[in-house]
């Protein structure tokens, strides 16, 4: 009985990332398109999209468009997992022109950018004291803007408003004005 050895090659996977799905590109350690799949956004997804990629051989890194946003999610599964990641830029512009917009053709260059070394940038931790203070800032710029867009309705409401709301209310400081009507 003769025993077949099957050589198993390195992997790299590139991911164009979306709201509800993402589309996986398989290359072989020349670069050579080995399948292109999408898959959806949950935990699940990602399992099986890990799984995909690794039927090919193992998988020495993948390279994620959108690793703080998108890409989050399947970011923190792959490096739960012990695989590489690396952030990839989205293509640039003028080229998807050229070549058109296609989502597998995205998925192909992550991976091919991570081959070639243009994408080397590690993805940040979404994580720890850092995302904390980053949620506290989104917060807070998200406030002062809804703030500022209160204040504003207000003002061209008063403006615009009868005769005894416009004597009432017209005139006043922001801050006079906000509590005054707040009463």
């Amino acid at each position: 009985m003769a025993m077949t050895i099957v050589e198993s090659h390195a992997i790299t996977g590139g991911v164009d990332t979306h709201l509800d799905v993402h589309v996986a590109a398989a290359l072989d350690e020349m670069g050579g398109l080995l399948g292109v799949e999408q898959f959806p956004t949950t935990p699940a997804g990602y399992k099986a999209l890990l799984a995909w990629l690794s039927d090919f051989g193992p998988v020495v890194c993948v390279g994620v468009e959108g690793t703080g946003s998108y890409g989050a999610g399947l970011t923190r599964h792959m490096q739960r997992a012990g695989i590489s990641v690396v952030e990839v830029n989205r293509p640039d512009r003028q080229e998807r022109r050229r070549q058109g917009k296609s989502d597998p053709l995205d998925a192909i260059s992550a991976g091919r950018a991570v081959q070639s070394g243009r994408a080397r940038a590690l993805p940040k931790g979404r994580d720890g004291d850092v995302e904390a203070i980053r949620t506290l800032l989104v917060a807070k710029r998200s406030v002062r803007r809804n703030k500022a867009s209160a204040i504003n309705q207000l003002r061209c409401v008063v403006a615009t408003g009868p005769d005894d709301l416009r004597e009432r209310f017209g005139g006043h400081s922001i801050t006079r004005l906000v509590t005054q009507t707040a009463a």
